[in-house]
């Protein structure tokens, strides 16, 4: 007998997207799919018919649930989250002893192949080099400033989690020295990816492009200082898809005002896109995209993709891939 399945999401656009190309349609073959998309708003009003559910599939926009809700919800016994960070309303769950499962590793590809695209252009020395093939005079003397190429070449991933492993993964064809900073990568596993574990002191002093990939936790707030920025080799670049808090960005600019041989590309900045007055827009060195990195169009599908795998791995009794327990959940973002 078919499983009786719900989507829950406070937007249903977002359902429509990630869930598309006939994501919804395999969902309700493969379930009894409940008819109405159920959001924080319309709980109450399908609660009752609600009480046999045993499982939701949802996206951005999961409500997060009271205790009285879940009361009303005996027979749940799965989340499958097509999307990122489940942080937000997994712990009522988890401590019911109800799955989840969220594909945040389908997210991690694409900022993870989004990064390997500029640690590679990087390691070139593209992006000082396209800036200075502006200038007529420079461009005409062959004075355009090239990188040492990736051969041989020292990169440094400020983080280890999905993201980071996913790009070692990306990184391994490459003839690069790959420097990871994480204190909870335990030597072993340092052995298993073929990477050199390092303090972030050593990753700023020696990489030729360093990617930041920590997670979006309070105490990692502008960790990323003038120090560390102020020691890079001449010519190197920093890469933030991570988080632009975790970024002091006073520092920041002020090193990058007196190193214009650095060059920093963000995809995140704090706040947001960055005050309209930022020298962010003006400085030559400085790269900025929209937070472009992470699953967007056609991508967000693979979420989806995630989820319907794993909830047949669910089904048939298989060890899950993307599950989540609540000491995962004090480590992720």
């Amino acid at each position: 007998m078919k499983p009786k399945a719900v989507f829950f999401c406070n937007n249903q656009a977002n359902v429509a997207r990630v869930y598309s190309q006939g994501r919804r349609e395999q969902v309700a073959e493969l379930t009894e799919l409940y008819p109405v998309v159920v959001s924080g708003g319309n709980f109450a009003e399908h609660a009752a018919n609600l009480t046999d559910v045993q499982v939701i599939f949802s996206t951005w926009g999961m409500p997060a649930l009271t205790a009285v809700e879940l009361d009303k919800l005996p027979a749940l016994k799965a989340v499958f989250y097509g999307a990122g960070s489940v942080k937000g309303f997994a712990t009522p769950f988890l401590e019911r002893g109800i799955t989840v499962c969220s594909a945040w590793q389908a997210n991690a590809v694409s900022v993870a192949e989004f990064c390997l695209a500029q640690i590679l252009l990087a390691s070139k020395g593209y992006f000082r080099n396209t800036q200075e093939c502006r200038d007529p005079e420079k461009r005409h003397a062959g004075k355009c400033f090239q990188g040492k190429g990736a051969y041989g070449e020292s990169v440094a991933l400020i983080g280890a989690g999905q993201i980071g492993c996913k790009l070692i993964e990306l990184l391994r064809p490459f003839r690069l020295k790959v420097l990871v900073v994480d204190p909870y990568l335990a030597d072993e596993e340092t052995l298993t990816l073929g990477v050199k574990k390092v303090t972030l002191e050593v990753a700023f002093r020696e990489a030729c492009v360093i990617s930041n990939h920590l997670p979006n936790l309070p105490d990692l707030q502008q960790v990323l200082d003038k120090k560390l920025f102020a020691s890079m080799r001449e010519g190197a670049t920093f890469i933030n898809t991570g988080r632009g808090a975790q970024v002091n960005e006073a520092d920041l600019l002020d090193v990058l005002q007196a190193r214009p041989d650095l060059q920093v590309l963000l995809d995140v900045t704090h706040p947001e896109p960055p005050a309209k007055d930022s020298p962010f827009y003006v400085l030559q060195n400085v790269q900025l995209s929209s937070h472009l990195a992470g699953a967007h169009d056609d991508e967000v599908v693979r979420m989806a993709d995630y989820m319907l795998d794993e909830f047949k791995r669910f089904q048939s009794g298989e060890p899950l891939q993307y599950a989540v327990n609540l000491e995962m959940l004090a480590r992720m973002a």
